[in-house]
């Protein structure tokens, strides 16, 4: 049975792309530190990659990147770092995370930081645990809403009225659809309500989490005649709001009875199973529901007055809001937020009907969500391809597959050009959002499919005209976008160092092999017989030896640059070698300086405890971070995987054989 030094798991509410960005990104931040890795992710089509017992038991630490429930129990005693999965989408990002796993100490529960600083952060973080049991149920309700949404817009193509048997245009097949369309979202709720609860209380936490949103959508049955209570009675529901508040109270109950009931003899855990935690449960949920039914229809009524008069408000203000909450994180808490909010009045809109005001007004809502969620991608692709010469060839990839991912209804394309440059680049996808959202208001689109992208128009009311408001968005977007990245190409190129020209009488030397003034390790940039007392010594010495060799110019700015990034993790390796890298506006030219000590450098974190005997301190300009400082980095960390190469440079005292050795592996 393969071991792995680092198992993962990753999980996002929807399960489409998050979760395997976040796979890959720790897939490559382990390779980059020569680690093995095994990443689980939870995703629509379910658990991937699953980990076995052993896999378990035999790695040396565990990364969580998850906004739903990934069983993270089956891990305790491990070394461990749980985070949202917004926190490992890129490689730098996921690096962090896996040093400080391995930095964390196991314990008897599931730990969630590395120390007891990031547990507070992370583990005891309320609101990151709210939004996880709440995704948790919104992941599982989506795939409710997606099919039931689309099988009732699908019944609408024989007429608005083709389910009724009554009308002119009724046809048979669209009243099964729309009926098998209805029982599915009708299932929205309950189904919200009871995977909030089976992340808080396990699978105990189903059944009252079930029967509470049941009652969330049908309310407190009264009799009209009597006005008391009366179970053949009608009731006010409170949709989805309820849905939420029964899913936490069921969960928390579930928890409440599991002390209550912990002095029971283990020989009756079947009875506890099987008759007391469902019998109990569901009684305490049940009647605390039905009790605050009133309240909680009247909380209900409110929100929709409130959205409803952001419409009357007019276009501008309602795509304004819709807008910047679906490109504000790409998928992530706040475009979940308009996203849940969107399905919520679709399922209300479906339920009163075509024709009718809630009808036009949260298909109206449905489709300006969906078009802020198409536009970021595009805005990606119409870049890539207008200003194709200031984007990498990866980005120029990513954002031809990004038009695939818009027209399908999927944002997360474009995180990783975000994430890159935040300002201004989440703003402009704002921009492009709220002017898609605006304009499907103000053409009166209607989308009865919650999901699909473009594979959805048929039957969306006034296509043509949500495809034109969506394209005009990515437009002015992607001219927004390509106007920033051409003016950060063109600093960037102004800020890149002349190269001096090369006398006549030298012309000679460039028939040498790999012109050595292209190498980022200099022969006088190797010194092999220092002795330092600390890190920080050893840090302050390359700090002043790059700017007494031109390559950066302010020693202090270097230093709190390596500073920094130890903050952050430390880049202590194994078998006494350390990576530290400084990224700063003060280094003008990528270099690598290299200091051994043979005695070693004590206080620096190493993943073996060992000493460091060899920094090889990595120097990139402020500009060049992600681009030359991950190439530079990621080839460093293979060079140490291989024995021969640790063994030359860690045994050498011949600085270019050292600076030879490096350079080979840098080509």
């Amino acid at each position: 049975m393969a071991k792995f030094d680092i198992i993962a798991a990753t999980g996002c509410p929807t399960g489409i792309a998050h979760t395997f960005m976040a796979k890959e990104a720790l897939e490559k931040a382990a390779a980059e530190r020569g680690l093995t890795i095994k990443v689980e992710t939870h995703g629509q089509v379910g658990v991937e990659n699953e980990l076995t017992k052993s896999e378990i038991a035999g790695a040396k630490a565990v990364v969580v990147a998850a906004d739903k429930d990934v069983q993270a129990e089956r891990f305790a005693g491990k070394p461990m770092v749980s985070v949202g999965v917004s926190k490992a989408l890129s490689v730098e990002a996921a690096g962090k995370l896996i040093d400080r796993a391995l930095a964390a100490k196991g314990d008897d529960t599931v730990a969630a930081g590395a120390d007891v600083e990031d547990e507070v952060e992370e583990k005891e973080s309320i609101g990151h645990v709210i939004y996880k049991h709440l995704m948790n149920g919104v992941s599982h309700m989506l795939v409710f809403v997606v099919a039931g949404g689309v099988l009732t817009a699908i019944s609408f193509l024989w007429g608005i009225t083709s389910f009724d048997s009554t009308a002119a245009d009724y046809n048979s097949f669209a009243a099964m659809l729309k009926i098998i369309g209805g029982i599915a979202m009708n299932l929205m709720v309950p189904v919200l309500s009871a995977y909030i609860a089976e992340s808080i209380g396990k699978r105990p936490a189903l059944v009252p989490g079930f029967v509470a949103g049941m009652i969330a959508i049908q309310g407190l049955p009264v009799n009209a005649d009597t006005g008391m209570i009366d179970a053949g009675g009608s009731g006010v529901g409170f949709g989805f709001l309820g849905g939420i508040v029964g899913g936490f109270l069921a969960g928390y109950v579930i928890l409440l009875l599991e002390k209550v009931f912990s002095k029971i003899p283990a020989s009756l855990n079947g009875l506890k199973a099987i008759f007391l935690y469902p019998l109990c449960s569901t009684a305490i949920v049940g009647l605390v529901m039905l009790g605050i039914s009133g309240p909680m229809a009247a909380i209900n009524q409110g929100m929709m007055d409130f959205l409803q008069s952001l419409g009357n408000s007019g276009p501008v203000i309602l795509g304004l809001a819709i807008g910047c909450m679906c490109a504000f994180d790409m998928g992530g808490p706040v475009n979940k937020a308009a996203y849940a909010t969107g399905t919520f009045l679709l399922g209300t809109a479906l339920e009163a009907g075509v024709g009718t005001e809630t009808y036009n007004f949260g298909t109206n809502f449905m489709a300006a969500v969906s078009a802020a969620c198409i536009v970021p991608p595009l805005i990606t692709t119409f870049a890539v391809v207008v200003g194709k010469k200031y984007f990498s060839q990866e980005d120029h990839d990513a954002g031809i597959v990004n038009l695939i991912l818009g027209c399908t209804h999927i944002t997360e394309g474009a995180i990783p050009f975000m994430t890159k440059n935040i300002w201004p680049v989440m703003p402009i996808m704002m921009v492009g959002s709220s002017i898609a959202s605006i304009l499907t208001i103000f053409f009166n689109v209607h989308d009865p499919a919650p999901h699909g992208g473009f594979l959805v128009l048929p039957v969306v009311e006034n296509g043509p005209q949500w495809v034109l408001a969506i394209l005009i968005g990515a437009v002015v977007g992607g001219i927004l976008f390509v106007a920033f990245k051409k003016y950060d190409f063109e600093k960037n190129q102004k800020a890149a160092p002349v190269a001096k020209p090369v006398e006549a009488s030298k012309a000679a030397a460039v028939e040498a092999p790999k012109a050595e003034a292209a190498d980022f390790v200099k022969v006088e940039n190797v010194f092999v017989a220092e002795d330092f007392a600390s890190r920080d010594e050893a840090l302050s010495f390359v700090s002043n030896q790059a700017v007494k060799a031109g390559i950066a110019g302010d020693a202090d700015a270097v230093m709190n640059a390596f500073l920094a990034r130890e903050a952050e993790g430390t880049t202590g390796m194994m078998e006494g070698f350390a990576i530290p890298h400084a990224k700063s506006d003060a280094i003008t030219e990528a270099a690598v300086i290299v200091v051994k000590d043979e005695s070693g450098v004590t206080g620096w974190d190493t993943m073996d405890g060992a000493p460091v005997n060899v920094a090889i301190a990595l120097l990139i300009p402020g500009a060049q971070a992600g681009t030359t400082h991950l190439k530079i980095l990621s080839k460093v960390a293979e060079a140490l995987m291989d024995e021969d190469f640790r063994a030359t440079v860690k045994g050498s005292t011949d600085a270019a054989e050292i600076a030879k050795t490096i350079n080979a592996r840098l080509v």
